[in-house]
């Protein structure tokens, strides 16, 4: 078939995002917190756009002042015409009299003491690091041994485990291995007990051998019977170690009281709080939502700006075409603000709604919903109703949940469907309750769920378990320790 070129003309449907459509869907999607953020990088870039402060919004009038229309006339003025014009003194009296009384202008002036960074008032916590690095300081060691215990350090991770084997540090420190070594048995002595390990295992031990507890049941049962130990098979451990229980569960006692993340307490982690995008406040008629503005900036449009704009003679055609697309930009963000806040005040209608019983009787009567059953009640497409719910928060009589709190899954039981989450919630409770000498099974489980007419499957029991972080049955046996001195 020969190759030629050719015109062709085709029809063809798509949709196409525009730059302001795109601003409006991250708009609508963002939470509180991250919505501050952008808006005061609008207000930044915006010239147009200016905080409006709610005690001065009423005391301003329409009225522009006389003053302010004749300083648009001088927009192109000098600053020294522009501050006699407004204070009645020019740039170098207002420099000169600032500079008479002794006051800070701001500038550096040389062979005075300035003050420090910023960076180097601020204070931290010292981390593993710091702490280790510290006690290498007052080590009594070769200054070789020394140096590849800094590198040790520094391949330590957040629970204080070495994860870079003995090989690694020596190609890393151009050391021998009996170095590597003596480094890594100087670490092993330093405080918190356990740093430098390798392994849960050798964890344990370093800790043991600093309680003088060597050839003792404790370390038998570490070295030998982890694995019994871990699945609490305390008769195994027994019969293998052939000692009696009594002496296997004081032993068991010790090494609960040992520490497997030796570096716990020094991961200083960020704690970041919630703040809720919707109040949900119960009043006697009912229940009053609430939309949170708190820390959000109040936009508005820039009179000065505006009338600047409108005078055609003070701008060029660029600074013209600028100044409109600011304008149509900032009116399209207030617009897009405005159908944010309505939209997510919608959805949170829909959810009251749907979820009534929740709110006034508790999770156990959250009924199951998903995204099309909010879309279909308020005429919109689920994945505006997903951009909504996505990352906001809720606040109730009952605590606070997220949006997607109130969207599961519903399990067919015996008086009709149930909230997956409800179940949840009574596996947690019923596990809770439960003899911590005979902890439940899943199937213990499934036949308590079903004398509640809630019909589930074992799997579906594990899976939950699993969800809310509860370990298997064996793990949650807690076994009855009898006192026994080793």
């Amino acid at each position: 078939m020969p190759l030629e070129n050719r015109l062709e003309l085709k029809l063809a449907q798509k949709l196409i995002l525009t730059p302001q459509l795109q601003q409006a869907l991250k708009l609508l999607q963002l939470p509180q917190l991250e919505l501050t953020q952008a808006l005061s990088q609008e207000l930044m870039e915006n010239p147009f756009l200016e905080e409006v402060i709610e005690a001065e919004a009423g005391e301003k009038s329409e009225e522009t002042p006389p003053e302010s229309t004749d300083l648009i006339g001088d927009a192109e003025a000098p600053l020294d015409k522009m501050l006699d014009k407004m204070f009645g003194f020019g740039v170098d009296e207002y420099f000169d009299e600032r500079g008479s009384d002794g006051r800070d202008l701001g500038y550096f002036t040389p062979g005075a003491e300035t003050p420090p960074p910023i960076e180097q008032t601020l204070t931290r916590q010292p981390d593993l690091t710091d702490h280790l690095l510290w006690q290498l300081r007052f080590a009594d060691a070769q200054e070789e041994v020394k140096g590849i215990a800094e590198i040790i350090i520094a391949n330590l991770d957040d629970d204080g485990y070495l994860r870079a084997s003995i090989e690694e540090i020596a190609e890393l420190g151009s050391a021998r291995l009996e170095t590597v070594n003596k480094a890594l048995r100087l670490i092993h002595g330093f405080d918190p007990p356990g740093v430098g390990a390798r392994d849960v295992s050798e964890c344990l031990l370093i800790q043991i051998r600093q309680l003088g507890l060597e050839g003792s049941i404790v370390e038998r049962i570490v070295k030998d019977c982890l694995d019994d130990l871990e699945k609490k098979r305390y008769h195994n451990i027994a019969k293998r170690l052939d000692v009696s229980l009594d002496d296997v569960l004081s032993a068991v006692k010790v090494i609960e009281g040992l520490e497997p993340r030796p570096g716990r307490n020094f991961f200083h982690s960020v704690t970041n709080y919630i703040v809720p995008d919707v109040y949900f406040i119960k009043t006697e008629d009912g229940y009053n939502i609430v939309l949170n503005d708190e820390g959000i900036p109040r936009l508005g449009l820039s009179n000065y700006y505006r009338r600047l704009l409108s005078n055609k003679a003070l701008l060029s055609p660029e600074e013209r075409q600028f100044l409109n697309e600011r304008l149509k930009s900032a009116i399209w963000l207030l617009k897009s603000l405005d159908q944010r806040n309505s939209t997510i005040y919608r959805v949170a209608e829909s959810i009251l709604k749907f979820q009534r019983e929740f709110f006034d009787k508790g999770i156990e009567f959250l009924r199951p919903l998903n995204l099309r059953d909010v879309a279909l009640d308020l005429g919109m497409h689920e994945s505006t109703i997903s951009r909504v719910t996505s990352n906001k928060y809720v606040q109730c009589p009952h605590g606070i949940f997220s949006f997607r709190f109130f969207f599961s899954t519903a399990i067919k039981g015996d008086r009709g469907s149930v909230s997956s989450t409800s179940v949840k919630d009574i596996i947690r409770k019923i596990i809770t309750e439960e003899d911590a000498s005979r902890p439940l099974s899943d199937s213990e489980l499934v036949k308590m769920l079903k004398a509640r007419s809630i019909v589930v499957a074992r799997r579906t029991i594990a899976k939950y378990r699993t969800e809310l972080k509860i370990p298997p049955q064996n793990r949650r046996k807690k076994a009855t320790v009898k006192e026994v001195t080793l």
